[in-house]
């Protein structure tokens, strides 16, 4: 059965660190599990395991099927699923092109902004869940999606992808939400502690 971690905020330290390399498969399929069960409740299209405090090299997402109707904050996004992902040490090996599309993440809830540059095609090579060797290919937004995750991999958030400028206004914009994001994360990792 799959559990719902606690998501790390803007300001854990996890989500600074590069992850280490999975080579150890036992709990992976668990832990994908329970990553995916995370990002469906969250209502978020990807998920990093820093992203809830596991500094390892395994990234979830999922390809949602467009839907012109309504969807209430109640709809399921599993019945919505077109392509589920669970990616172990993802290594991009093919960029093209560039883009820049409206991104959010759920480290930082509720924030958006454009101006991150990204590749417009990847090819991702990566292991599944079980260590088999895969290769993706994926463009447009689906392609933002693996980028933004492996950034998170490596310690890295969307907004630090954009240029100096759109950067420090992001920042600027944002200063009393990231501020609050911090203390929370702060506090978490307190009752955390043993």
């Amino acid at each position: 059965m799959a559990e719902i971690l606690p998501i790390r905020l803007y300001g854990d330290p996890v989500l600074k660190k590069k992850a280490l390399p999975v080579q150890d498969f036992s709990g992976i399929p668990q832990l994908a599990d329970n990553m995916l069960e995370t990002m469906f409740e969250a209502r978020g299209v990807g998920l990093a395991a820093p992203q809830v405090g596991v500094s390892q090299r395994l990234f979830v997402a999922a390809e949602y099927l467009d839907d012109d109707e309504e969807e209430g904050p109640e709809a399921d996004l599993k019945t919505r699923v077109k392509q589920l992902y669970v990616m172990v040490n993802p290594v991009i090996t093919y960029r093209a092109g560039q883009q820049s599309i409206l991104e959010g993440c759920l480290s930082l809830p509720g924030l958006y902004a454009e101006g991150a540059q990204r590749d417009l095609q990847v090819r991702v090579e990566y292991q599944d869940e079980h260590g088999q060797k895969k290769v993706l290919e994926a463009e447009g937004y689906l392609a933002v999606v693996m980028q933004h995750e492996i950034d998170h991999l490596d310690g890295i958030l969307f907004f630090q992808r954009m240029s100096f400028a759109d950067r420090q206004k992001f920042l600027e914009e944002h200063r009393e939400d990231l501020a609050e994001f911090q203390r929370q994360a702060k506090a978490f990792l307190r009752e955390a502690k043993p």
